[in-house]
């Protein structure tokens, strides 16, 4: 059975406007994940809703303000959109991204270097928590949101130094 995952990350407009993205993805990289898939998009309020209600759950699991707190920072510039391939991608992208309040994310993770808000900071302000990433939970949320995202044509298959590498070490 393969390991080999897809896993969605967005860069939020915290990330786009700060101009970090390319540092943060970057460390995705570096540990042998492979972008398959990217795009920049000003998504539109029906796209956010399918990512967070229909897929993510945020209104029946944290209420009706948090989610138009969350599509008002959204909708604060574009946002990236990555689709990541590896080993066991969507729990390694979640490691490094650290705990979703970055004021609970150890130094190392994204959050922790990148993100300070508190929920308590963001809730007393009804603001939406600023924390760079978003990244799929699981194996099925990650092919869902996959599929919102992104058409089957618009995600490559190539072989990385990383494939090469682990080829080579079959054969010796």
């Amino acid at each position: 059975m393969s390991h080999i995952e897809k896993t969605l990350v967005i860069f939020k407009p915290d990330a786009v406007t700060r101009g970090i993205v390319g540092e943060v993805l970057s460390r995705f990289e570096k540990v042998g994940l492979k972008i398959v898939g990217t795009k920049m998009l000003a998504p539109t309020d029906e796209q956010f809703h399918h990512h967070y209600e229909s897929i993510g759950t945020m209104i029946t699991r944290h209420g009706e303000e948090i989610f138009k707190n969350t599509i008002d920072m959204m909708k604060q510039s574009p946002v990236i959109l990555v689709v990541l391939e590896g080993v066991e991608a969507v729990e390694l992208v979640r490691k490094m991204g650290g705990k979703t309040e970055p004021k609970s994310s150890a130094p190392g993770t994204i959050r922790g270097d990148y993100a300070h808000m508190s929920y308590g900071h963001a809730d007393g302000n009804g603001i939406a928590l600023n924390n760079i990433i978003h990244a799929s939970g699981d194996q099925a949320e990650a092919a869902k949101e996959i599929a919102h995202w992104f058409a089957e044509s618009e995600l490559f298959s190539y072989q990385s130094i990383h494939d090469l590498s682990a080829q080579r070490v079959k054969k010796a």
